[in-house]
């Protein structure tokens, strides 16, 4: 996010100073004027006296609802200006920023602020992004500790490098737009699948000589043999997508520390829709993650559990 479009705190806290304009601005992005039931569609509502037991009611399925109904913040107790300031510290920490410090900075617990930061996450997930033309870079990184230094009863003990490591793979457009995604493992099947699901027929692909790459139908096929020590082979090169490995890594090792392998895709989520919208402005950014986190859900339970 370049500096001229970025919000300073003070700016932020000017235009949000309490939790009924933290409301206001919530339902102006989500119904403009044109406020609806969340159940049935029905534009036939009223509002509740005293807000209670809920803002709105409809008069044709007769269901309370709120601005939160329908979204990832349904059933969540946590202040709108608490998720306003949640999303707004989430937008500007590019690197990430860690649940304790969330927590310390809203006033919240630590497993408040966590749950708080996934379900943000959740909302950035579309999975449905447009096949990718033109060039592409597409490779292969590893996350997760070193085996040497993992306790005796959870070494795998089967070699040395990437053993015990989360595979992610990445493609990269030549317009810097981003997808990646974690796999249990990664082969030739794998490499293939996830190419031809995110990537236009015709298109040029540049990999690295990773032999599991060889054979890809419908593409131009440029590789990089770093084996040899070759990175760039005229114009073809796995610089974009090894600068987006270089960003994930340093929030991997020098902010969060530790990612879960049930929850790694969520923190790649994360990196991911920063690194494609950062060149939008702060409000920009927070009114999309807004209009993203409707028909969305994420519960403790399938957080916690899987």
């Amino acid at each position: 996010m370049s500096t001229e479009n970025s919000l300073s705190l003070y700016e932020f806290l000017q235009n949000f100073p309490t939790e009924e304009s933290a409301r206001i601005y919530f339902e102006g992005k989500r119904w403009a004027d044109d406020r609806h039931c969340p159940h049935c569609g029905s534009d036939s509502t009223v509002e509740c006296v005293d807000h209670k037991p809920m803002p709105y009611r409809c008069r044709s399925c007769r269901k309370h609802f709120s601005i939160r109904t329908g979204t990832v913040l349904s059933e969540s107790k946590v202040p709108l200006h608490k998720w306003l300031m949640a999303i707004y510290m989430m937008t500007t920490a590019r690197k990430g920023i860690p649940s304790t410090q969330m927590a310390r900075e809203l006033g919240v617990t630590q497993k408040t602020a966590w749950f708080l930061a996934h379900r943000i996450r959740k909302a950035w997930f579309s999975g449905d992004n447009d096949k990718m033309n033109g060039q592409v870079q597409v490779d292969e990184s590893y996350f997760g500790g070193k085996e040497t230094n993992k306790h005796s009863n959870k070494k795998l003990r089967m070699g040395r490098g990437n053993v015990g490591k989360m595979p992610v793979v990445g493609i990269v457009s030549d317009c810097g737009q981003v997808v990646a995604q974690r796999f249990d493992k990664v082969n030739k099947k794998t490499l293939h699948t996830f190419i031809t699901e995110n990537v236009a027929t015709g298109s040029v692909v540049v990999t690295d000589d990773l032999a599991s790459y060889k054979g890809l139908d419908g593409y131009e096929h440029l590789t990089v043999k770093h084996s040899v020590g070759e990175y760039i082979n005229g114009k073809a090169h796995t610089n974009g997508i090894e600068s987006f490995w270089a960003l994930l890594k340093r929030g991997y090792y020098g902010v969060y520390h530790y990612m879960s392998a049930k929850n790694l895709h969520r923190y790649i989520d994360e990196f991911s829709f920063l690194h494609n919208t950062v060149n939008i402005s702060t409000m920009e950014f927070i009114e999309r993650t807004l209009r993203e986190t409707v028909g969305k859900r994420l519960t403790y339970k399938e957080l916690v559990h899987g």
